[in-house]
């Protein structure tokens, strides 16, 4: 039950993006990285899911200033008969569709190929936040597209970002304002207040992404005893962060990955496309829905007005479902956007 908070709200920054990503602990991931788009030769900078063929990614952004960022649907089958909550091909492919579009491919062409051309079809439920970092780094309005396979045309596409001051959050659902999840309202009520207080006080950047950390770690979730696996699902959309849950296989399971693990580096170092390949080669396919799940990685991207980006991620669990101490799973990679 991920979410993402965007805000324009701090003078300094042209856009601050934070992301919780929620997921099974086991599901291979790799560490974000830059690597390279094919064909359109764009670099990117994210993690990857390893997992599927794909490859792809639920957030990003690459050399020449692209961002993206996914959220999927919690709601059932029942709750919404005509969309899958599933699909062949992975979601992951949305994110890397708009970070390696060709140069010339503006956001509003994206927007109407994806959703008039039928490109959002064939896979799960999502929405999908992009936009163009360069052109807001330059003036600070141009916003940011939320397309989901959800809209049946361009014309329903909401767009945000684009006024100063503004807060805004996204969860497993559609983007609806004003917003309905409590984990929404309680995420966008307490970026708006720490980054007040960063303002007021004159906080340093360090300072500003460790508040920003205690925001996607504000656990609210409503834990009663001996809940199953499926009340703890129902109950993700009241908390930002998710405190890590299972049942008793989910530990045992966790147990077995931990000893599995032992002697092993905590995360695999992919640095490379060539590393990806050959991880896919070497690693079994397993079902990675088991394990505990929970808030498996955190992130921060900060823009600031002269289009310096700060990408920081925090891995919250190793490779084989340890858990990592707050900030030993950092990793921050800094750059200007390319003209």
């Amino acid at each position: 039950m991920c979410i993402v908070l965007l805000s324009t709200a701090h003078p300094k920054y042209a856009l601050i993006a934070i992301d919780n990503r929620d997921e099974y602990v086991l599901r291979p991931t790799s560490r974000p990285y830059w690597w390279t788009h094919h064909p359109s030769g764009n670099k990117i900078l994210s993690a990857r899911d390893l997992h599927r063929r794909e490859r792809g990614t639920w957030l990003g952004v690459s050399k020449n200033g692209r961002f993206a960022v996914l959220t999927n649907y919690r709601e059932s089958s029942l709750d919404d008969p005509d969309h899958a909550i599933c699909g062949v091909r992975s979601r992951g492919s949305m994110v890397t569709g708009w970070l390696g579009a060709d140069a010339g491919v503006s956001l509003d062409q994206f927007v109407k190929t994806m959703l008039e051309d039928r490109m959002v079809k064939g896979v799960g439920g999502f929405s999908l936040i992009c936009g163009d970092l360069k052109a807001k780094a330059k003036n600070g309005t141009d916003p940011l597209a939320i397309i989901s396979n959800r809209w049946d045309h361009p014309g329903e596409v909401p767009w945000v970002a684009g006024e100063r001051g503004k807060t805004y959050g996204l969860s497993n659902t559609v983007y609806v304002e004003p917003e309905t999840w409590p984990k929404i309202k309680i995420g966008k009520r307490l970026m708006e207040e720490t980054i007040q207080e960063v303002v007021d006080k004159d906080l340093d950047e360090d300072e500003l992404t460790e508040r920003l950390f205690a925001v996607l770690d504000h656990d609210t979730l409503p834990v009663e005893p001996n809940m199953t696996m499926q009340q703890h699902m129902d109950a993700l959309r009241y908390s930002v962060y998710i405190k890590a849950f299972g049942e008793e296989q989910e530990w045992k399971d966790m147990e077995e990955a931990r000893e599995q693990g032992k002697g092993k580096e905590p995360f695999d170092e992919i640095e490379d496309e060539a590393e990806v390949e050959e991880h896919q080669r070497t690693e079994p396919t397993v079902n990675f829905m088991k394990g505990a799940y929970g808030t498996q990685r955190q992130t921060l991207i900060l823009l600031d007005w002269d289009g310096n980006v700060t990408y920081k991620e925090r891995a919250l669990w190793d490779a084989h479902g340890n858990p990592v101490e707050r900030g030993k799973g950092d990793k921050v990679i800094k750059y200007k956007i390319e003209e």
